[in-house]
């Protein structure tokens, strides 16, 4: 049987979890695949489809609803939903599964992963979750692994799977999601240290949102940008600013403690 999970992941967390899954699940064979860069898929080869992504402001990135809006109608093509997320989890799972529902998907499973937390403002508070996940996540997040692999063994043997119903706890639900716009604006205007900056042109080619031009030194198109922070994070120099936040806070690639716990 083989499965492929269509990933978003901005400082590496989400992509490392994948591949974690990738590693662990039994008796299926996974393909993942980045939605930022490899395109677009064939999913006809596939039996299952995952879509995972990192909590984005409460809520799955733009970046994720587009790609979903692309994809072909589906026949009940079976399919999972997952997430990782340093804060709250939001309503992330219960929207990508509406999404990904409305395309034709039918899901059957869907789980979310606690993280260290990636966002720059969040880890400028002190609130790095350098801890995450907990023992009890890991096993919970081992149960899910299982659970998929004994799923697909079902459907590998034409029996039917009932729809999974999403869940989500109360405080995730109470919580509204915020717009872009607002993500946009609580990062604010963004300017360059010409002093650090080497004109490596890293920030234009890992900028999702094709919101930075290098000429040398980047400009930014605050029109196109979505407030992602992943120029912030991966600028090797720091020279990337916001008006709040310079030099503090940079998440570029998962922290030594989680790719420990998620060894692959």
């Amino acid at each position: 049987m083989r499965g492929i999970i269509c990933y978003y992941s901005g400082s590496g967390n989400t992509r490392l979890a994948c591949q974690y899954i990738k590693k662990n699940i039994k008796n299926i064979e996974i393909d993942l695949f980045d939605i930022v860069k490899d395109g677009a898929p064939n999913l006809e080869k596939y039996d299952i489809v995952g879509f995972t992504t990192f909590t984005d402001f409460l809520a799955p990135s733009y970046l994720v609803q587009t790609f979903i809006e692309k994809l072909p109608e589906q026949d009940n093509k079976p399919a999972f939903v997952f997430n990782t997320y340093g804060f709250i989890s939001g309503k992330t799972l219960k929207i990508m599964d509406k999404w990904i529902t409305a395309r034709g998907f039918h899901v059957i499973a869907g789980h979310s992963l606690h993280t260290p937390e990636s966002y720059p403002p969040m880890i400028a508070r002190g609130r790095d979750n350098k801890g995450a996940p907990s023992k009890k996540e890991i096993k919970n997040f081992n149960s899910f692994i299982f659970e998929l692999a004994q799923l697909c063994y079902l459907l590998k043997k034409d029996k039917q799977i009932k729809r999974e119903k999403i869940r989500v706890g109360l405080l995730n639900m109470l919580l509204p999601v915020f717009s872009r716009t607002k993500a946009r604006r609580d990062m604010g205007n963004k300017y360059v240290e010409e002093s650090l900056c080497t004109g490596c042109g890293i920030c234009e080619k890992l900028c999702p949102y094709e919101a930075i031009k290098c000429s040398p030194r980047p400009v930014f198109n605050m029109n196109k940008c979505y407030g992602c922070w992943i120029c912030y994070n991966h600028c090797p120099t720091m020279a990337i600013y916001t008006k709040k936040y310079r030099g503090v806070g940079h998440y570029p690639k998962p922290i030594k403690q989680l790719k420990d716990k998620l060894r692959v």
